[in-house]
């Protein structure tokens, strides 16, 4: 009986912590949940149990030590949601001896060889009983779970009084601002329990919702190498119990049954490291891109010969709902009559914003005006969890980038009024950015530059992420930046000094780094004596000043260049008061301290948004014209604003709705003439203005980690013919590199055989969505658009269907 006791704990807690306790609702990581236990049932338990009894053949008493052993091992490392870490292992306590190489100290955390992939509720339907008598069941059911790690609030609407007469609330994740409404329920559930409901109130909805909403709050992750992971960890366990629990010197007998635990466990390691090698692959796979549009000012079209297309703009059935957006961004009063005059584009209208969703017959013939479209692009707009992205970009666009910049949702401990997580714990926070800083610095040309933007939570973590990633010797500055100048919200801290400032850190990829020295004007202009001291004390230099030759004082010479005279003098800057000249200054250097304007704006009244001018001097100090630009936590928009504005290249990505209803909006704006930020800015008004606006962009969806969750199934033997099939096709590919118990059931009808290779029919992979081949070709195979516009060339497609289908 004992041996069965610690058999059954032993499997029980493998299956429910390896596959992870299963919440209600419908997404793709419920599916994958099922397929976890669908793996274990079918394969994990019986080929372990087979081999367990074949390696204690000759010593079957060992049997009920060897499950306890197992369970004291694995328990510890796996988390609710089925990731494997240090979750609460003894053992991580005693890391210090890892945390230190030959020369320093460096930054441990428990999740630090995991892909971190999203936060959420780990939502369960559940009874709630009040003491006042009334029972409320929460029906989650149907509940679709979040994608990635946007933020979204829970609500709540009643669906009936069940048979035993429970107060059934139907559970949902809120959608465009949709909120529970409390006057409902409580009118609905008054009338469904009659005289029993008159006395029921909001105090007892509210106090039912409040526990219901304390469940756990769960991350999800991927580990990078599980099976080394684990293996390591079990060989410090054994070496500690050897150490604490055992003679030093073992007889044989006791030493074959720590050789068969320590054979078990490696085989238990090696086939739950089997499923998470093969998730890791599904994570790390390029994505396909959906829903691709265009914006572009007249003007371009224009320019490239399109008059043609401008004249059947007004025919079209999207002319009525473009008209009317850019009459809602207020970019126009009302209709154009005509758009051209003889033949020529009226000037008040060349900058309006074209979208081709609105036109999408005539979108191919607007793109044929361009024969090398990433040249005429000015930036990409991509709707995605940034991790994905940027590994989908990476081939495409690595070491090109000149400038990062994020702001990160920092790690305030409450969600607070943001649209973004913000209570991650440390760790799983340090892992995240962590994630994506490695893929930013191979996106960053060797002459790039890196801006990570905190505050007080996060500046610890930060710093030494930076320096591990980037390197400590490319650190250049930590600047410090005015939050707002809001003075009097100063006021409601208590019993603590009031933050008025966070943190920018500026990192360079490598030390031959481009920098500009930005000059900020001052406040009031300062005079000084345009000289400099010298070591020889008989030294005189000259100056032409006007014709007049002028000698500097005796030991000291002119700190100023002869051509510069002239200049100096047409500005008014070089004047001569009581037998001296003077230098009139009206700027200075900027140093590392950025208070002068404040770090964050409400033009676009979004609770993060970052100021345009913290963005020029950024972008402005690390970049040239036409360099590219990227930031992968977008928030409101202002680094692609900004970018646009001061005529560099750009890529912005991010992930939530707002996508649609701050940022695109926007950057509409900002192509038409936005006037609003730095473009009241002397040197922008130069470059950006009424009569030099204009611009051409993308934007599109990129397809995530939970959509091909959903539809993932396991089957070892009919995924493995497959595959089989599949590899007959790719021939430099081996069998023995895929994992072929996971298949995206779509495939099977996508996938087309001819006698040559094979097509995909990538409408069946998804058939609510439009599938940008191209530019999801571009980016797989790292191609720039010119190269991939014949998607007529077998190589370049067989190479793409590979990585974008067998992970």
């Amino acid at each position: 009986m004992a041996v069965e006791k610690e058999k059954s704990k032993f499997w029980s807690i493998l299956e429910n912590l390896y596959a992870g306790a299963k919440p209600d609702g419908e997404s793709g990581y419920v599916n994958l949940i099922q397929k976890k236990r669908d793996y274990f049932t079918d394969f994990v338990k019986p080929k372990l149990e087979e081999y367990v009894n074949q390696r204690i053949r000759d010593f079957p008493e060992f049997e009920e030590e060897l499950y306890n052993k197992l369970y004291t091992f694995f328990e510890p490392y796996f988390s609710d949601t089925g990731s494997v870490f240090f979750v609460k292992s003894y053992i991580y306590y005693k890391q210090y001896e890892r945390i230190y190489t030959n020369e320093d100290v460096k930054l441990f955390w428990k999740t630090k060889d995991l892909y971190y992939i999203k936060s959420d509720v780990l939502i369960r339907s559940m009874k709630v009983e009040l003491e006042e008598g009334y029972i409320f069941y929460f029906d989650a059911s149907k509940v679709e779970h979040k994608q990635n790690n946007e933020k979204r609030e829970l609500i709540y609407s009643f669906d009936k009084i069940d048979g035993n007469g429970k107060i059934v609330l139907k559970v949902e994740y809120s959608e465009r601002g949709r909120q529970t409404k409390e006057d409902e329920i409580i009118k609905e559930v008054r009338k469904a329990l009659g005289e029993e409901g008159k006395e029921f109130k909001s105090e007892h909805l509210r106090k039912a919702i409040q526990t219901f909403e304390k469940q756990m709050n769960v991350d999800y992750f991927i580990h990078r190498n599980l099976e080394r992971f684990l293996k390591e960890q079990f060989n410090l366990w054994l070496s500690q119990y050897l150490l604490g629990h055992e003679e030093v010197n073992l007889p044989s007998d006791r030493i074959n049954k720590l050789l068969a635990l320590k054979d078990v466990a490696y085989r238990v390691i090696e086939v739950i490291a089997r499923f998470e090698e093969e998730l890791k692959r599904i994570w790390e796979k390029p994505r396909l891109v959906f829903n691709s549009n265009y914006v572009i000012t007249l003007d371009r079209i224009a320019n490239k010969g399109g008059l043609e297309i401008i004249k059947k703009l007004p025919r079209y059935e999207g002319w009525e709902d473009q008209v009317k957006e850019w009459i809602e961004l207020g970019i126009i009063d009302e209709e154009p009559e005509e758009l051209l005059d003889n033949d020529n584009l009226k000037k008040e209208y060349q900058f309006l914003p074209i979208d081709t969703k609105y036109f999408k017959d005539l979108e191919p013939e607007i793109l044929s005006l361009f024969e090398d479209l990433d040249e005429e692009l000015d930036g990409w707009l991509i709707k995605s969890e940034n991790w994905q992205a940027l590994n989908t970009i990476l081939p495409r666009f690595k070491e090109k980038v000149q400038t990062i910049y994020i702001d990160p949702p920092f790690n305030k401990g409450d969600n607070a009024d943001y649209y973004y997580e913000t209570d991650y714990k440390d760790s799983t926070w340090a892992t995240m950015l962590e994630n994506r800083l490695r893929l930013a610095r191979e996106l960053l040309k060797d002459e790039g530059s890196i801006f990570v933007r905190c505050d007080y939570n996060g500046n610890w973590i930060v710093r030494p992420l930076m320096n591990e990633i980037f390197g400590e010797e490319n650190f250049r500055n930590e600047i410090i930046i005015a939050k707002t100048k809001e003075f009097f919200k100063t006021m409601t801290h208590i019993n603590k000094f009031s933050e008025e400032t966070e943190s920018l850190f500026f990192f360079s990829k490598t030390k031959n780094l481009v920098f500009n020295l930005i000059f900020r004007i001052k406040e009031k202009p300062s005079k000084y004596e345009p000289f400099l001291p010298v070591d020889d004390k008989n030294y005189e230099d000259f100056r032409i000043i006007n014709g007049k030759k002028y000698p500097s004082p005796k030991g000291r010479k002119w700190g100023v260049k002869q051509e510069h005279i002239e200049r100096l003098i047409r500005e008014g800057r070089l004047v001569y008061e009581r037998g001296k000249w003077y230098l009139i200054t009206y700027m200075e250097p900027l140093k590392n301290v950025w208070i002068d304007y404040q770090g964050y704006s409400r033009t676009w009244k979004f609770p993060t948004e970052n100021s345009e001018i913290l963005l020029k001097r950024v972008i402005q100090s690390t970049s040239n014209e036409g360099d590219l630009v990227l930031d992968f936590f977008l928030g409101s928009g202002t680094t692609t604003a900004t970018a646009q504005k001061l005529r560099r290249k750009w890529i912005g990505i991010e992930m939530g709705e707002h996508f649609y209803d701050v940022i695109l909006p926007r950057m509409k704006k900002v192509l038409a003439y936005d006037k609003s930020g730095i473009s009241k800015e002397k040197d922008v008004k130069e470059i950006y203005n009424e009569k030099n606006a204009g611009g051409f962009f993308k934007y599109y969806d990129l397809e995530q980690y939970e959509e091909i969750l959903r539809n993932v199934e396991y089957n070892e033997e009919s995924n493995k013919e497959f595959y089989e099939k599949m590899i007959e096709n790719f021939k430099d590919v081996k069998f023995s590199e895929l994992n072929p118990f996971l298949l995206d059931k779509r495939l099977a009808k996508a996938v087309k055989e001819n006698e040559e290779s094979i097509e995909v029919d990538l409408k069946e992979l998804y058939p609510d969505k439009e599938v940008d081949l191209l530019e999801s070709m571009a980016n797989v195979l790292g191609k720039s658009w010119k190269e991939v516009k014949d998607i007529n060339d077998k190589e370049k497609k067989v190479e793409f269907y590979r990585r974008i289908l067998l992970w």
